[in-house]
């Protein structure tokens, strides 16, 4: 792509409009979801969760349960003290990262 030259060189442009948005990212709530993974990287391993036999049918259970609990009126997870809708979303990356991953092996 040819480079555009600037007609106001006091004026700052950056060419990013067809660029992913990051800064749209809730990042305190990211941050819930990264405590979740390091709890887990603390009590299994890190990235064990790539490793779950069956791990479809077990993070899609694992998901609901945690809706199941946020929706019936408890807010975080009795055992990590984590939001539980943070469970949630964190199971829910992994199943994208399996069938992400299963899409390339097609």
């Amino acid at each position: 792509m040819p480079i555009k030259k600037q007609t106001n060189p006091k004026e700052g442009r950056k060419f990013d409009q067809d660029k992913d948005r990051w800064d749209l990212l809730p990042i305190n709530t990211i941050l819930q979801i990264v405590r979740v993974l390091t709890y887990g990287a603390k009590k299994y391993a890190p990235n064990n969760w790539k490793h779950v036999k069956a791990s479809h049918s077990r993070y899609y259970a694992a998901t609901m349960r945690h809706i199941e609990s946020w929706w019936t009126g408890e807010i975080n997870d009795q055992e990590t003290g984590i939001h539980h809708l943070a469970h949630a979303c964190c199971c829910l990356l992994f199943l994208i990262w399996f069938d992400l991953r299963n899409q390339k092996e097609k």
